[in-house]
Protein backbone atom coordinates (compact mmCIF):
# COMPACT_ATOMS: atom_id res chain seq x y z
CA UNK A 1 0.00 0.00 0.00
CA UNK A 2 1.19 3.53 -0.83
CA UNK A 3 2.21 5.36 2.37
CA UNK A 4 0.09 8.35 1.31
CA UNK A 5 -3.13 6.48 2.10
CA UNK A 6 -2.71 5.68 5.84
CA UNK A 7 -1.22 9.11 6.59
CA UNK A 8 -3.87 11.08 4.67
CA UNK A 9 -6.68 8.92 6.04
CA UNK A 10 -5.49 9.45 9.63
CA UNK A 11 -5.19 13.22 9.11
CA UNK A 12 -8.72 13.41 7.70
CA UNK A 13 -10.31 11.31 10.43
CA UNK A 14 -8.48 13.19 13.20
CA UNK A 15 -9.58 16.54 11.71
CA UNK A 16 -13.23 15.44 11.58
CA UNK A 17 -13.09 14.08 15.12
CA UNK A 18 -11.58 17.33 16.41
CA UNK A 19 -14.38 19.33 14.80
CA UNK A 20 -17.20 17.20 16.24
CA UNK A 21 -16.46 15.10 19.33
CA UNK A 22 -14.87 17.57 21.81
CA UNK A 23 -17.71 20.06 21.23
CA UNK A 24 -20.20 17.36 22.24
CA UNK A 25 -18.17 16.44 25.34
CA UNK A 26 -17.98 20.13 26.27
CA UNK A 27 -21.80 20.29 26.27
CA UNK A 28 -21.91 17.31 28.63
CA UNK A 29 -19.64 19.22 31.02
CA UNK A 30 -21.61 22.46 30.44
CA UNK A 31 -18.61 24.45 29.30
CA UNK A 32 -18.76 28.13 30.26
CA UNK A 33 -15.86 30.49 29.64
CA UNK A 34 -17.36 32.96 32.09
CA UNK A 35 -16.42 30.66 34.99
CA UNK A 36 -12.99 31.62 36.34
CA UNK A 37 -10.54 28.68 36.19
CA UNK A 38 -8.27 27.52 39.05
CA UNK A 39 -5.36 29.46 37.50
CA UNK A 40 -7.32 32.61 38.46
CA UNK A 41 -9.15 31.59 41.63
CA UNK A 42 -6.12 29.82 43.14
CA UNK A 43 -3.41 32.00 41.58
CA UNK A 44 -0.17 31.81 43.56
CA UNK A 45 2.48 32.74 40.98
CA UNK A 46 4.19 29.37 41.43
CA UNK A 47 1.93 26.47 40.38
CA UNK A 48 -1.40 28.17 39.60
CA UNK A 49 -0.38 30.52 36.80
CA UNK A 50 -2.87 31.78 34.18
CA UNK A 51 -1.21 31.21 30.81
CA UNK A 52 -1.95 31.86 27.17
CA UNK A 53 -3.44 28.95 25.27
CA UNK A 54 -0.42 28.39 23.01
CA UNK A 55 1.98 28.37 25.96
CA UNK A 56 -0.17 25.98 28.01
CA UNK A 57 -0.67 23.75 24.94
CA UNK A 58 3.08 23.61 24.29
CA UNK A 59 3.87 22.72 27.90
CA UNK A 60 1.15 20.06 28.00
CA UNK A 61 2.05 18.53 24.64
CA UNK A 62 5.78 18.40 25.31
CA UNK A 63 5.09 16.73 28.67
CA UNK A 64 2.81 14.00 27.28
CA UNK A 65 4.65 13.44 23.97
CA UNK A 66 7.83 11.89 25.28
CA UNK A 67 9.30 8.69 23.92
CA UNK A 68 5.96 6.83 24.17
CA UNK A 69 4.33 7.67 20.79
CA UNK A 70 7.64 6.91 19.07
CA UNK A 71 8.87 3.80 20.88
CA UNK A 72 5.42 2.20 21.37
CA UNK A 73 4.30 1.98 17.70
CA UNK A 74 7.81 0.93 16.65
CA UNK A 75 7.74 -2.02 19.07
CA UNK A 76 4.13 -2.95 18.25
CA UNK A 77 4.86 -3.05 14.49
CA UNK A 78 5.94 -6.65 15.04
CA UNK A 79 2.21 -7.55 14.89
CA UNK A 80 1.87 -5.90 11.46
CA UNK A 81 1.14 -2.29 10.57
CA UNK A 82 -2.65 -2.46 10.08
CA UNK A 83 -3.72 -3.45 13.63
CA UNK A 84 -1.34 -0.84 15.05
CA UNK A 85 -2.73 1.85 12.72
CA UNK A 86 -6.32 0.95 13.60
CA UNK A 87 -5.67 1.06 17.34
CA UNK A 88 -3.86 4.41 17.12
CA UNK A 89 -6.74 6.00 15.15
CA UNK A 90 -9.64 4.45 17.09
CA UNK A 91 -7.86 4.64 20.43
CA UNK A 92 -6.75 8.23 19.92
CA UNK A 93 -10.25 9.49 19.08
CA UNK A 94 -12.46 7.48 21.43
CA UNK A 95 -10.06 6.51 24.24
CA UNK A 96 -7.01 8.75 24.65
CA UNK A 97 -8.47 12.13 23.68
CA UNK A 98 -11.64 11.44 25.69
CA UNK A 99 -9.50 10.40 28.66
CA UNK A 100 -7.31 13.52 28.51
CA UNK A 101 -10.13 16.03 27.96
CA UNK A 102 -12.50 14.60 30.58
CA UNK A 103 -9.84 14.33 33.28
CA UNK A 104 -8.78 17.92 32.55
CA UNK A 105 -12.38 19.17 32.66
CA UNK A 106 -13.21 17.25 35.84
CA UNK A 107 -10.08 18.57 37.55
CA UNK A 108 -11.02 22.07 36.41
CA UNK A 109 -14.43 21.74 38.08
CA UNK A 110 -12.81 20.42 41.26
CA UNK A 111 -10.60 23.50 41.70
CA UNK A 112 -7.51 22.05 40.07
CA UNK A 113 -6.95 18.96 42.21
CA UNK A 114 -5.03 16.03 40.77
CA UNK A 115 -6.60 12.79 39.60
CA UNK A 116 -5.84 11.41 43.07
CA UNK A 117 -7.96 14.16 44.60
CA UNK A 118 -10.69 13.43 42.07
CA UNK A 119 -10.65 9.79 43.19
CA UNK A 120 -11.05 10.91 46.80
CA UNK A 121 -14.14 12.98 45.97
CA UNK A 122 -15.71 10.53 43.52
CA UNK A 123 -14.70 7.17 45.03
CA UNK A 124 -14.40 8.05 48.72
CA UNK A 125 -11.53 7.41 51.16
CA UNK A 126 -11.08 3.73 50.28
CA UNK A 127 -10.87 4.37 46.54
CA UNK A 128 -8.58 7.32 47.18
CA UNK A 129 -6.07 5.35 49.23
CA UNK A 130 -5.99 2.43 46.81
CA UNK A 131 -5.50 4.70 43.81
CA UNK A 132 -2.87 6.75 45.63
CA UNK A 133 -0.84 3.59 46.26
CA UNK A 134 -1.02 2.66 42.58
CA UNK A 135 -0.14 6.15 41.33
CA UNK A 136 2.69 6.97 43.71
CA UNK A 137 4.33 3.58 43.25
CA UNK A 138 4.05 3.56 39.46
CA UNK A 139 4.98 7.21 39.03
CA UNK A 140 8.01 7.05 41.33
CA UNK A 141 9.56 4.19 39.42
CA UNK A 142 8.62 5.76 36.07
CA UNK A 143 10.50 8.87 37.23
CA UNK A 144 13.53 6.70 37.88
CA UNK A 145 13.21 5.08 34.45
CA UNK A 146 12.90 8.51 32.79
CA UNK A 147 16.04 9.62 34.63
CA UNK A 148 18.00 6.61 33.40
CA UNK A 149 16.60 7.03 29.88
CA UNK A 150 17.71 10.68 29.97
CA UNK A 151 21.22 9.64 30.98
CA UNK A 152 21.30 7.02 28.22
CA UNK A 153 20.03 9.51 25.64
CA UNK A 154 22.46 12.26 26.59
CA UNK A 155 25.48 9.94 26.52
CA UNK A 156 24.47 7.85 23.50
CA UNK A 157 26.77 6.89 20.63
CA UNK A 158 25.76 5.13 17.41
CA UNK A 159 27.84 3.40 14.74
CA UNK A 160 28.40 5.88 11.94
CA UNK A 161 27.54 3.24 9.36
CA UNK A 162 24.04 2.82 10.86
CA UNK A 163 23.36 6.49 10.22
CA UNK A 164 24.03 6.19 6.51
CA UNK A 165 26.80 8.74 6.90
CA UNK A 166 29.61 8.74 4.37
CA UNK A 167 32.79 10.75 4.45
CA UNK A 168 31.02 14.01 3.63
CA UNK A 169 28.09 13.77 6.03
CA UNK A 170 30.20 12.05 8.66
CA UNK A 171 32.25 15.21 9.01
CA UNK A 172 29.17 16.87 10.49
CA UNK A 173 29.38 14.59 13.53
CA UNK A 174 31.83 14.15 16.39
CA UNK A 175 33.32 10.71 15.84
CA UNK A 176 35.48 8.39 17.95
CA UNK A 177 36.56 4.80 17.33
CA UNK A 178 35.60 1.86 19.54
CA UNK A 179 37.23 -1.45 18.59
CA UNK A 180 37.89 -0.04 15.14
CA UNK A 181 34.24 1.02 14.62
CA UNK A 182 33.48 4.71 13.95
CA UNK A 183 30.96 5.91 16.56
CA UNK A 184 29.02 9.19 16.29
CA UNK A 185 28.44 11.05 19.58
CA UNK A 186 24.76 11.92 19.17
CA UNK A 187 24.31 12.29 22.92
CA UNK A 188 26.74 15.20 22.85
CA UNK A 189 24.54 16.99 20.31
CA UNK A 190 21.47 16.44 22.48
CA UNK A 191 23.40 17.55 25.58
CA UNK A 192 24.36 20.89 24.04
CA UNK A 193 20.77 21.41 22.87
CA UNK A 194 19.35 20.66 26.33
CA UNK A 195 21.82 22.99 28.06
CA UNK A 196 21.12 25.93 25.72
CA UNK A 197 17.34 25.55 25.85
CA UNK A 198 17.38 25.25 29.66
CA UNK A 199 19.72 28.23 30.11
CA UNK A 200 17.56 30.54 27.98
CA UNK A 201 14.22 29.37 29.43
CA UNK A 202 14.04 31.85 32.38
CA UNK A 203 14.58 34.85 30.11
CA UNK A 204 11.87 33.70 27.69
CA UNK A 205 9.51 32.94 30.58
CA UNK A 206 10.07 36.40 32.05
CA UNK A 207 9.44 38.06 28.67
CA UNK A 208 6.18 36.17 28.11
CA UNK A 209 4.83 36.67 31.63
CA UNK A 210 5.99 40.16 32.58
CA UNK A 211 6.79 41.92 29.30
CA UNK A 212 3.67 40.65 27.48
CA UNK A 213 5.73 39.28 24.61
CA UNK A 214 3.41 38.60 21.68
CA UNK A 215 2.87 34.96 20.76
CA UNK A 216 4.19 35.54 17.23
CA UNK A 217 7.45 36.91 18.60
CA UNK A 218 7.54 34.13 21.24
CA UNK A 219 7.29 31.45 18.56
CA UNK A 220 10.01 33.08 16.46
CA UNK A 221 12.36 33.40 19.44
CA UNK A 222 11.68 29.86 20.69
CA UNK A 223 12.17 28.43 17.19
CA UNK A 224 15.43 30.35 16.77
CA UNK A 225 16.71 29.07 20.13
CA UNK A 226 15.76 25.48 19.25
CA UNK A 227 17.47 25.63 15.85
CA UNK A 228 20.57 27.33 17.29
CA UNK A 229 20.82 24.73 20.05
CA UNK A 230 20.88 21.89 17.50
CA UNK A 231 23.33 23.67 15.18
CA UNK A 232 25.68 24.37 18.09
CA UNK A 233 25.20 20.77 19.18
CA UNK A 234 26.66 19.59 15.89
CA UNK A 235 29.56 22.03 16.18
CA UNK A 236 30.26 21.84 19.94
CA UNK A 237 28.89 18.57 21.38
CA UNK A 238 29.25 18.34 25.16
CA UNK A 239 30.37 14.96 26.45
CA UNK A 240 29.73 13.96 30.07
CA UNK A 241 29.85 10.52 31.65
CA UNK A 242 26.69 8.77 32.82
CA UNK A 243 27.15 9.23 36.57
CA UNK A 244 27.82 12.95 36.17
CA UNK A 245 24.68 13.36 34.08
CA UNK A 246 22.57 11.36 36.52
CA UNK A 247 23.40 13.64 39.43
CA UNK A 248 23.32 16.77 37.28
CA UNK A 249 19.84 15.88 36.02
CA UNK A 250 18.71 15.15 39.58
CA UNK A 251 19.89 18.60 40.66
CA UNK A 252 18.21 20.26 37.65
CA UNK A 253 14.90 18.48 38.31
CA UNK A 254 15.00 19.50 41.98
CA UNK A 255 15.44 23.18 41.08
CA UNK A 256 12.98 23.16 38.16
CA UNK A 257 10.22 21.46 40.16
CA UNK A 258 10.61 23.81 43.11
CA UNK A 259 10.72 27.07 41.12
CA UNK A 260 7.53 28.63 39.72
CA UNK A 261 6.26 26.77 36.66
CA UNK A 262 6.49 29.89 34.44
CA UNK A 263 10.22 30.37 35.14
CA UNK A 264 11.80 27.13 33.87
CA UNK A 265 9.45 24.26 32.97
CA UNK A 266 6.89 26.20 30.95
CA UNK A 267 9.29 28.24 28.75
CA UNK A 268 11.69 25.28 28.40
CA UNK A 269 8.87 23.09 27.14
CA UNK A 270 7.62 25.89 24.87
CA UNK A 271 11.06 26.07 23.25
CA UNK A 272 11.68 22.33 23.14
CA UNK A 273 8.29 21.62 21.60
CA UNK A 274 9.35 23.55 18.48
CA UNK A 275 11.66 20.61 17.68
CA UNK A 276 8.76 18.18 17.99
CA UNK A 277 6.37 20.41 16.00
CA UNK A 278 9.02 20.65 13.28
CA UNK A 279 9.66 16.91 13.40
CA UNK A 280 5.98 15.97 13.07
CA UNK A 281 5.52 18.43 10.22
CA UNK A 282 8.69 17.32 8.43
CA UNK A 283 7.98 13.58 8.65
CA UNK A 284 4.30 14.01 7.71
CA UNK A 285 5.27 16.18 4.72
CA UNK A 286 7.93 13.64 3.73
CA UNK A 287 5.34 10.84 3.79
CA UNK A 288 2.95 12.84 1.62
CA UNK A 289 5.67 13.85 -0.85
CA UNK A 290 7.26 10.38 -1.03
CA UNK A 291 3.88 8.71 -1.45
CA UNK A 292 2.65 11.17 -4.08
CA UNK A 293 5.75 11.63 -6.23
CA UNK A 294 7.80 8.49 -5.57
CA UNK A 295 5.06 5.91 -4.99
CA UNK A 296 6.72 4.60 -1.80
CA UNK A 297 4.88 1.61 -0.37
CA UNK A 298 4.84 -0.08 3.02
CA UNK A 299 7.25 -3.03 3.26
CA UNK A 300 6.04 -4.39 6.60
CA UNK A 301 3.33 -7.06 6.50
CA UNK A 302 -0.23 -5.93 7.14
CA UNK A 303 -0.69 -8.64 9.81
CA UNK A 304 2.03 -10.83 11.33
CA UNK A 305 0.59 -12.21 14.56
CA UNK A 306 3.12 -15.03 14.82
CA UNK A 307 6.12 -12.69 14.73
CA UNK A 308 4.45 -10.34 17.20
CA UNK A 309 3.77 -13.15 19.63
CA UNK A 310 7.39 -14.33 19.44
CA UNK A 311 8.81 -10.82 19.83
CA UNK A 312 6.55 -9.67 22.67
CA UNK A 313 6.04 -13.12 24.22
CA UNK A 314 2.24 -12.76 24.28
CA UNK A 315 -0.73 -12.45 21.93
CA UNK A 316 -1.95 -9.37 20.11
CA UNK A 317 -4.51 -8.97 22.91
CA UNK A 318 -3.65 -7.63 25.39
CA UNK A 319 -0.04 -6.77 24.46
CA UNK A 320 -0.71 -4.59 21.39
CA UNK A 321 -2.95 -2.26 23.43
CA UNK A 322 -0.35 -2.01 26.18
CA UNK A 323 2.68 -1.58 23.92
CA UNK A 324 1.36 1.29 21.76
CA UNK A 325 0.67 3.23 24.97
CA UNK A 326 0.83 7.01 24.49
CA UNK A 327 -0.09 6.87 20.80
CA UNK A 328 -3.63 5.76 21.71
CA UNK A 329 -4.17 6.26 25.47
CA UNK A 330 -1.86 6.83 28.42
CA UNK A 331 -2.59 7.15 32.11
CA UNK A 332 0.39 9.47 32.48
CA UNK A 333 -1.63 12.07 30.56
CA UNK A 334 -4.18 12.14 33.38
CA UNK A 335 -1.43 13.08 35.81
CA UNK A 336 -0.22 15.87 33.51
CA UNK A 337 -3.71 17.17 32.71
CA UNK A 338 -4.84 17.27 36.35
CA UNK A 339 -1.43 18.14 37.78
CA UNK A 340 0.18 20.95 35.81
CA UNK A 341 -2.05 21.79 32.83
CA UNK A 342 -5.27 22.49 34.77
CA UNK A 343 -3.38 25.02 36.87
CA UNK A 344 -2.37 27.02 33.78
CA UNK A 345 -5.36 27.14 31.42
CA UNK A 346 -7.12 30.49 31.15
CA UNK A 347 -10.65 29.40 30.15
CA UNK A 348 -12.82 26.28 30.10
CA UNK A 349 -12.83 26.01 26.30
CA UNK A 350 -9.07 25.36 26.52
CA UNK A 351 -9.98 21.85 27.67
CA UNK A 352 -11.06 21.16 24.10
CA UNK A 353 -8.04 22.68 22.44
CA UNK A 354 -5.46 21.29 24.87
CA UNK A 355 -7.00 18.11 26.28
CA UNK A 356 -8.52 16.69 23.10
CA UNK A 357 -6.37 18.45 20.49
CA UNK A 358 -2.97 17.62 21.99
CA UNK A 359 -3.86 13.91 22.19
CA UNK A 360 -4.85 13.79 18.52
CA UNK A 361 -1.61 15.52 17.56
CA UNK A 362 0.25 12.86 19.52
CA UNK A 363 -1.72 10.15 17.73
CA UNK A 364 -0.76 11.73 14.41
CA UNK A 365 2.88 11.56 15.51
CA UNK A 366 2.40 7.85 16.27
CA UNK A 367 0.91 7.29 12.78
CA UNK A 368 3.78 8.97 10.91
CA UNK A 369 6.31 7.07 13.06
CA UNK A 370 4.55 3.79 12.25
CA UNK A 371 4.42 4.51 8.52
CA UNK A 372 8.05 5.69 8.31
CA UNK A 373 9.40 2.56 10.03
CA UNK A 374 7.05 0.21 8.15
CA UNK A 375 7.98 1.70 4.78
CA UNK A 376 11.70 2.36 5.05
CA UNK A 377 12.94 -0.75 6.91
CA UNK A 378 12.66 -4.22 5.43
CA UNK A 379 11.03 -6.81 7.74
CA UNK A 380 14.42 -8.45 8.33
CA UNK A 381 16.19 -5.18 9.09
CA UNK A 382 13.38 -4.15 11.42
CA UNK A 383 13.75 -7.32 13.47
CA UNK A 384 17.56 -7.01 13.51
CA UNK A 385 17.34 -3.49 14.98
CA UNK A 386 14.24 -3.62 17.17
CA UNK A 387 14.26 -7.30 18.21
CA UNK A 388 17.85 -8.52 17.69
CA UNK A 389 18.61 -12.12 18.59
CA UNK A 390 21.89 -11.32 20.34
CA UNK A 391 21.61 -7.77 21.69
CA UNK A 392 19.36 -5.20 23.31
CA UNK A 393 16.28 -3.84 21.55
CA UNK A 394 16.81 -0.42 19.98
CA UNK A 395 13.43 0.99 18.84
CA UNK A 396 14.79 4.57 18.91
CA UNK A 397 17.37 3.68 16.26
CA UNK A 398 14.69 1.91 14.21
CA UNK A 399 12.54 5.05 14.29
CA UNK A 400 15.50 7.30 13.46
CA UNK A 401 16.55 5.15 10.50
CA UNK A 402 13.01 5.04 9.12
CA UNK A 403 12.35 8.76 9.43
CA UNK A 404 15.84 9.70 8.24
CA UNK A 405 15.55 7.65 5.06
CA UNK A 406 12.02 8.89 4.39
CA UNK A 407 12.97 12.55 4.80
CA UNK A 408 16.05 12.13 2.61
CA UNK A 409 14.02 10.40 -0.10
CA UNK A 410 11.37 13.14 -0.14
CA UNK A 411 13.85 16.01 0.27
CA UNK A 412 17.24 14.89 -1.15
CA UNK A 413 18.88 18.19 -0.17
CA UNK A 414 18.71 17.04 3.49
CA UNK A 415 21.63 14.60 4.08
CA UNK A 416 20.45 11.27 5.41
CA UNK A 417 22.81 11.46 8.40
CA UNK A 418 21.35 14.82 9.43
CA UNK A 419 17.80 13.51 9.03
CA UNK A 420 18.58 10.40 11.11
CA UNK A 421 20.21 12.51 13.84
CA UNK A 422 17.18 14.82 13.90
CA UNK A 423 14.93 11.81 14.42
CA UNK A 424 17.02 10.70 17.39
CA UNK A 425 16.96 14.24 18.83
CA UNK A 426 13.14 14.16 18.74
CA UNK A 427 13.23 11.25 21.17
CA UNK A 428 16.15 12.31 23.34
CA UNK A 429 15.06 15.90 23.99
CA UNK A 430 11.57 14.94 25.09
CA UNK A 431 12.62 12.28 27.54
CA UNK A 432 14.20 15.12 29.52
CA UNK A 433 11.11 17.32 29.09
CA UNK A 434 8.80 14.61 30.44
CA UNK A 435 11.05 14.00 33.43
CA UNK A 436 10.76 17.44 35.05
CA UNK A 437 6.96 17.50 34.67
CA UNK A 438 6.65 13.96 36.03
CA UNK A 439 8.61 14.76 39.20
CA UNK A 440 6.54 17.91 39.75
CA UNK A 441 3.39 15.76 39.56
CA UNK A 442 4.84 13.43 42.18
CA UNK A 443 5.37 16.45 44.42
CA UNK A 444 1.69 17.41 44.07
CA UNK A 445 0.65 13.89 45.08
CA UNK A 446 2.70 14.00 48.25
CA UNK A 447 1.15 17.36 49.13
CA UNK A 448 -2.35 15.91 48.69
CA UNK A 449 -1.37 12.86 50.72
CA UNK A 450 -0.36 14.95 53.74
CA UNK A 451 -3.53 17.03 53.49
CA UNK A 452 -5.65 13.89 53.46
CA UNK A 453 -3.74 12.30 56.35
CA UNK A 454 -3.56 15.33 58.67
CA UNK A 455 -6.23 17.72 57.39
CA UNK A 456 -6.01 21.18 58.93
CA UNK A 457 -3.36 19.91 61.36
CA UNK A 458 -0.86 19.28 58.55
CA UNK A 459 2.49 20.72 59.71
CA UNK A 460 3.65 23.71 57.67
CA UNK A 461 6.93 22.00 56.82
CA UNK A 462 5.09 19.07 55.22
CA UNK A 463 3.28 21.50 52.90
CA UNK A 464 6.47 23.24 51.83
CA UNK A 465 7.36 22.68 48.13
CA UNK A 466 11.03 22.16 49.00
CA UNK A 467 10.27 19.22 51.29
CA UNK A 468 7.96 17.43 48.87
CA UNK A 469 10.24 18.13 45.90
CA UNK A 470 13.16 16.66 47.85
CA UNK A 471 11.08 13.59 48.71
CA UNK A 472 10.04 13.02 45.08
CA UNK A 473 13.57 13.58 43.76
CA UNK A 474 15.17 11.44 46.48
CA UNK A 475 12.92 8.46 45.74
CA UNK A 476 13.56 8.90 42.02
CA UNK A 477 17.32 8.79 42.51
CA UNK A 478 17.08 5.83 44.90
CA UNK A 479 15.21 3.69 42.37
CA UNK A 480 17.37 4.95 39.48
CA UNK A 481 20.47 3.66 41.24
CA UNK A 482 18.76 0.30 41.81
CA UNK A 483 19.52 -2.46 39.32
CA UNK A 484 15.93 -3.73 39.30
CA UNK A 485 14.26 -0.76 37.56
CA UNK A 486 15.20 -1.82 34.04
CA UNK A 487 13.92 -5.36 34.67
CA UNK A 488 10.60 -4.04 35.96
CA UNK A 489 9.83 -1.91 32.89
CA UNK A 490 7.19 -4.34 31.46
CA UNK A 491 5.10 -3.92 34.62
CA UNK A 492 5.02 -0.19 34.22
CA UNK A 493 3.89 -0.40 30.63
CA UNK A 494 0.79 -2.12 32.00
CA UNK A 495 0.78 0.16 35.04
CA UNK A 496 0.66 3.25 32.83
CA UNK A 497 -2.42 1.98 31.00
CA UNK A 498 -3.90 0.92 34.32
CA UNK A 499 -3.74 4.53 35.50
CA UNK A 500 -5.67 5.52 32.36
CA UNK A 501 -8.36 2.92 33.08
CA UNK A 502 -8.72 4.01 36.71
CA UNK A 503 -8.84 7.68 35.70
CA UNK A 504 -11.70 6.97 33.26
CA UNK A 505 -13.54 5.10 36.04
CA UNK A 506 -13.16 8.16 38.28
CA UNK A 507 -14.54 10.45 35.54
CA UNK A 508 -17.44 8.05 34.89
CA UNK A 509 -18.47 8.05 38.55
CA UNK A 510 -18.09 11.86 38.75
CA UNK A 511 -20.44 12.31 35.77
CA UNK A 512 -22.94 9.72 37.02
CA UNK A 513 -23.09 11.42 40.43
CA UNK A 514 -24.25 14.55 38.61
CA UNK A 515 -26.72 12.69 36.40
CA UNK A 516 -24.71 13.46 33.25
CA UNK A 517 -24.18 11.25 30.20
CA UNK A 518 -21.27 8.95 30.99
CA UNK A 519 -21.29 5.97 28.60
CA UNK A 520 -18.68 7.68 26.39
CA UNK A 521 -16.26 7.42 29.36
CA UNK A 522 -17.54 4.14 30.82
CA UNK A 523 -17.08 2.04 27.66
CA UNK A 524 -13.36 2.84 27.12
CA UNK A 525 -12.85 2.51 30.88
CA UNK A 526 -14.29 -1.01 30.85
CA UNK A 527 -12.19 -2.07 27.86
CA UNK A 528 -8.97 -0.72 29.37
CA UNK A 529 -9.68 -2.32 32.76
CA UNK A 530 -10.12 -5.75 31.19
CA UNK A 531 -7.08 -5.26 28.93
CA UNK A 532 -4.69 -4.09 31.66
CA UNK A 533 -5.89 -6.79 34.05
CA UNK A 534 -5.16 -9.38 31.37
CA UNK A 535 -1.70 -7.88 30.73
CA UNK A 536 -0.84 -7.94 34.44
CA UNK A 537 -1.97 -11.57 34.70
CA UNK A 538 0.24 -12.43 31.70
CA UNK A 539 3.18 -10.85 33.53
CA UNK A 540 2.36 -12.69 36.75
CA UNK A 541 2.09 -16.05 34.97
CA UNK A 542 5.21 -15.49 32.88
CA UNK A 543 7.43 -14.58 35.81
CA UNK A 544 6.70 -17.39 38.23
CA UNK A 545 7.87 -20.14 35.92
CA UNK A 546 11.35 -21.22 34.92
CA UNK A 547 13.52 -18.31 33.87
CA UNK A 548 11.05 -15.73 35.19
CA UNK A 549 11.59 -12.82 37.55
CA UNK A 550 9.66 -13.41 40.81
CA UNK A 551 10.09 -9.77 41.89
CA UNK A 552 8.51 -8.58 38.66
CA UNK A 553 5.74 -11.14 39.07
CA UNK A 554 5.02 -10.07 42.64
CA UNK A 555 4.95 -6.42 41.60
CA UNK A 556 2.50 -7.14 38.79
CA UNK A 557 0.36 -9.16 41.22
CA UNK A 558 0.34 -6.35 43.78
CA UNK A 559 -0.71 -3.82 41.14
CA UNK A 560 -3.43 -6.21 39.98
CA UNK A 561 -5.00 -6.57 43.42
CA UNK A 562 -4.76 -2.83 44.17
CA UNK A 563 -6.48 -2.12 40.86
CA UNK A 564 -9.19 -4.69 41.61
CA UNK A 565 -9.87 -2.79 44.82
CA UNK A 566 -10.24 0.52 42.97
CA UNK A 567 -12.55 -1.06 40.38
CA UNK A 568 -14.75 -2.65 43.07
CA UNK A 569 -15.08 0.69 44.85
CA UNK A 570 -15.74 2.45 41.53
CA UNK A 571 -18.48 0.01 40.50
CA UNK A 572 -20.10 0.36 43.91
CA UNK A 573 -20.06 4.16 43.70
CA UNK A 574 -21.36 4.08 40.12
CA UNK A 575 -24.24 1.77 41.06
CA UNK A 576 -25.11 4.07 43.97
CA UNK A 577 -25.05 7.14 41.70
CA UNK A 578 -27.30 5.48 39.11
CA UNK A 579 -29.85 4.72 41.82
CA UNK A 580 -30.19 8.41 42.68
CA UNK A 581 -33.28 10.26 41.43
CA UNK A 582 -32.72 11.93 38.05
CA UNK A 583 -31.11 15.31 38.56
CA UNK A 584 -29.92 14.58 42.10
CA UNK A 585 -26.28 14.32 43.00
CA UNK A 586 -24.69 11.75 45.24
CA UNK A 587 -21.84 14.08 46.01
CA UNK A 588 -21.74 17.84 46.56
CA UNK A 589 -20.61 19.73 43.49
CA UNK A 590 -17.43 21.52 44.43
CA UNK A 591 -17.22 24.23 41.85
CA UNK A 592 -20.48 24.30 39.89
Amino acid sequence: MNILLPVAAAMTVFWLALRIYPAWIARVFREDDRTPPPSVTNADGRDFVESRTHVAFAQHFSAIAGAGPIVGPTLALAFGWQPVWLWIVIGGIFFGAVHDMTVLFTSLRERGCTVVGLARRALGPAGYLLMLLVLVFVLTVINAIFLNLSVTALTSVYPLAHLGAGAGTGSLLSVTYENGVAMAHLGGIATTSVLIITATAPLLGWAIRYRNLGMGYAYVIAFAIAVASVVLGFRVPVALDGDTWRYAMTAYVFVACWLPVWLVIQPRDFTNVQILYGGIGLVAAAALVAGTFHGITIQAPAFDLATGERALEAGIWPLLFITVACGAISGFHALVASGTTVRQIARESDCRRIGYGAMLLESLLAVVVLVAVAAMLTPGEYLDVVYPADGPSNPMLGFALGTGRLVNMAFPFIPIAVAVVFGILMVEGFVVTTLDTSVRLCRYMFEECWTFAFGERTPAWLRHPLVNTALAVGLMLFFALSGTVRQMWPVFGAGNQLIGALSLITVTVWLAQRARQHLFALLPAAFMVVTTFAALLVLVRGNFGAGGNPVLGLTAGALFFLAVGVVVVGVSRLARALQQPQGATAHPVAAE
